[in-house]
C-alpha cells in the first residue's frame, strides 16, 4: 500500500492497523537538540484516546506511547524518531460477520475492489486509529514549532446545528467539556442533541476550527506548494474530513470583492490588514496574521440503526453494525486536525529557509 507518508523535510510515515499487534510512526527530518520524552507526546494521544466520555468509543485504550529511537539522553538526534502504540482492547470477534458484506459509509467495498483483499477487524488502515500516528508525530511538530513562537487553538466549532457563538467565546472552556467546545450554551445544548441521537443509536457530524498564531509572513510557495494547499491537503487526508476551508471559506462564493478584500493600513510602522477574510494567507503564503481553517466531519459511519445494503453475493440484507463506536469524531478529530497542521507548518518553515541568501548566510556565514 502506498501513500502513507506525508511532508517532505519534515516527513513521517504511519503505520499498523486497528486492531493489529500496534500502531505507530516514524518521523524523519526533526532537527536534533530538541528536548523530547514520552510525556510530551502522550499529552496529545490523551486528548485523542478513546472512553474519555459517554461520547466517545468505550473501547479501553491507554495509548501509551514508546519511544523507540532518535532520541538519547532527552534530546533528539537528528536521526529517525520511531514511536509506538500497543493495542490492548481490540475485540475483533465483534467484525467477524462484517466481512460477507459491505457497511454504508466505509470503505468496505473500496477495499476488495481495489485490493481483492481487507482487513475488515475495525477497518484496518481506514480506521480512525492510524490518526494515533498522526497525532504523535504532530506533538513533535507542535513542540517544535512552539519554540518558535508559533501556537494552536483548536476546538470543536459545530455540532450538528448546533454552532459555537464568538460572543460567548471561553478558550479556557474548550477543556472543560468532553466535546472541546469554547462555548458553555452551544456545548449543553450539543450534548443534549448527542443523547437523544445515542439512544436511537444514530449518530453526528459537525466541524472543528483551528487558528494559528505566530506565524510568520512569507510560508509557503505561489503555485503548487501554497500554505492552503498544503492545509487543505494534509486535513482532508483526515478519513472523515469531507470538507476544508480557509478563512471565510464558502461564504466567499456569496460575497463582493468590496467586502471580502481585506484592507491595509500603516500600525505602529508596520503595515496591518484591517480584517482577516482571506483566513491569514495571501498568494498561497502567509501574511504574518492569524491563519483560521476549518475543517468539516461526517457523522460517525458505524450506527446501530437498521440500515440497507449487500453482501458479498450481491444479496440485499439489513444490518445492525455490532461494536464499540463513537456517536461523533469531532472531539477526537480535534487534536488531530492540530497535528496535520502542524505538520505541515513545520514542513513548509523549514522548506522556506532557503528561499532568501540572507537566510542561508545567517546559517552558514
Amino acid at each position: 500500500m502506498a501513500g502513507s507518508s506525508f511532508g517532505n523535510a519534515f516527513k513521517i510515515t504511519t503505520w499498523g492497523e486497528s486492531h493489529g499487534a500496534a500502531l505507530g510512526v516514524v518521523v524523519d527530518g526533526c532537527p536534533a537538540g530538541l528536548k523530547l520524552n514520552e510525556a510530551d507526546i502522550q499529552a496529545f494521544l490523551d486528548r485523542r484516546k478513546p472512553g474519555q466520555s459517554k461520547y466517545t468509543t468505550a473501547r479501553a485504550e491507554g495509548d501509551e506511547v514508546k519511544i523507540l529511537s532518535g532520541v538519547f539522553e532527552g534530546l533528539t538526534t537528528g536521526t529517525p524518531i520511531s514511536l509506538i502504540v500497543y493495542n490492548k482492547d481490540h475485540h475483533s470477534s465483534d467484525y467477524s460477520e462484517i466481512s460477507t458484506y459491505y457497511r454504508p459509509g466505509h470503505a468496505d467495498l473500496t477495499f476488495d475492489l481495489k485490493y481483492g483483499f481487507r482487513d475488515y477487524r475495525g477497518g484496518g488502515r481506514s480506521s480512525g486509529r492510524e490518526t494515533i500516528g498522526r497525532v504523535a508525530a504532530g506533538a513533535i511538530a507542535s513542540k517544535i514549532l512552539k519554540e518558535l513562537g508559533i501556537s494552536f487553538l483548536t476546538y470543536t466549532l459545530s455540532v450538528g446545528m448546533i454552532k459555537a457563538d464568538p460572543e460567548n467565546f471561553d478558550s479556557e472552556y474548550i477543556l472543560e467539556n468532553p466535546l472541546y467546545m469554547p462555548d458553555r450554551d452551544a456545548a449543553e445544548k450539543a450534548m443534549a442533541y448527542l443523547d437523544d441521537l445515542r439512544k436511537e443509536g444514530n449518530s453526528a457530524g459537525g466541524s472543528v476550527e483551528c487558528r494559528i498564531n505566530g506565524l510568520p509572513a512569507g510560508i509557503g510557495e505561489p503555485v503548487f506548494d501554497k500554505l492552503d494547499a498544503g492545509l487543505a491537503r494534509a486535513v482532508m487526508s483526515i478519513g472523515a474530513v469531507k470538507a476544508v476551508e480557509i478563512g471565510d471559506g464558502t461564504a466567499v462564493s456569496s460575497s463582493t470583492g468590496y467586502d471580502n478584500n481585506d484592507f491595509f493600513t500603516l500600525k505602529d510602522s508596520k503595515i496591518e490588514k484591517k480584517t482577516n477574510h482571506s483566513g491569514g494567507i495571501l498568494g498561497g503564503m502567509s501574511d504574518g496574521s492569524e491563519v483560521i481553517l476549518r475543517a468539516h466531519i461526517k457523522p460517525t459511519p458505524s450506527i446501530s440503526m437498521t440500515q440497507e445494503t449487500v453482501n458479498k453475493n450481491g444479496d440485499d440484507i439489513n444490518i445492525n453494525i455490532k461494536g464499540r463506536h463513537d456517536p461523533i469524531i469531532v472531539p477526537r478529530a480535534v487534536v488531530v486536525v492540530e497535528s496535520m497542521a502542524a505538520l505541515t507548518v513545520i514542513d513548509l518553515l523549514i522548506g522556506n529557509m532557503s528561499s532568501r541568501l540572507d537566510n542561508l548566510r545567517k546559517i552558514y556565514c
